[in-house]
């Protein structure tokens, strides 16, 4: 029979071995992070509001996290912005980290105009945030002081162009714009629903919008989806900002606010 040999590794090498584990470790979490972060930058600095001009009586910075607060002594008559002064933004995505209480009711608007008649209001886009039991808002798409609700949870919807001389009020009821043409779904209602974490845990909103086409994503998973061929109303550019909702004390929070311009 043959003599085995058995092979010897050098000492050294076990020293060296958690030192080669460690930079491993390190470098597959850096390229996790550029590729899930590609192209993205911060606009919230997570200590400060420079870049974000709101009614500071709502909004401030805690823990790392953009706050927007209701109290009772602070209730509103109307609903007020964190508006972002980093420019018009057109083509777009936006991903960013959200946490609302219990009957909170918040959004995110973007290719929005401010009003000059109302300080700290908005028109536009709104990718839509509440913490009801129900939670029927989040991840819809509602278009602030304009058509109101465009496209439900879970629906895929084309806007076709209001007819001429029509007024916006002939076309709303209870809240919801009626002439949204529902093209599809996007799963039924308990499903989508279940993905949205309960108020108090943290969800990420996903938000792309490309030329007439908007997307709302909560948690990875696509929860509305616009197509706008309305030219009378429809934007292919605005401001982005954050809201503070009238109705019950509340408070919302925002984190790792993330935005990639396509344009």
């Amino acid at each position: 029979m043959k003599e085995m040999t058995t092979s010897r590794t050098h000492p050294a090498l076990y020293c060296l071995l958690p030192v080669l584990l460690l930079l491993c470790t390190v470098a597959t979490r850096a390229q996790k992070s550029s590729g899930s972060n590609d192209g993205f930058v911060q606009i919230f600095d997570g200590k400060t509001l420079n870049g974000w001009d709101g009614d500071p009586v709502y909004w401030r910075v805690e823990n790392g996290n953009l706050v927007g607060e209701v109290t009772p002594s602070t209730l509103l008559k109307r609903n007020t912005f964190i508006i972002w002064r980093g420019g018009t933004v057109g083509d777009f995505e936006i991903k960013v980290q959200f946490r609302i209480t219990h009957n909170g009711n918040s959004g995110i608007n973007y290719r929005s105009e401010e009003l000059k008649e109302l300080k700290y209001a908005m028109r536009g886009y709104q990718g839509d945030i509440d913490g009801y039991d129900a939670k029927p808002y989040t991840g819809m798409n509602y278009e602030e002081r304009n058509r109101t609700t465009i496209a439900k949870r879970g629906q895929k919807v084309t806007l076709p162009p209001v007819p001429a001389g029509d007024s916006l009020q002939a076309h709303i009821k209870d809240n919801v714009w009626t002439a949204s043409v529902v093209t599809g779904s996007l799963g039924n209602e308990d499903s989508l629903k279940a993905v949205i974490k309960d108020p108090g845990n943290w969800n990420e909103y996903h938000i792309i919008a490309k030329g007439n086409h908007l997307q709302h994503f909560i948690n990875g998973v696509l929860m509305s989806d616009v197509t706008d061929n309305d030219p009378a109303h429809a934007k292919s550019r605005g401001l982005i900002g954050v809201q503070v909702h009238v109705g019950p004390p509340m408070k919302i929070e925002y984190r790792d606010f993330l935005l990639k311009r396509l344009n």
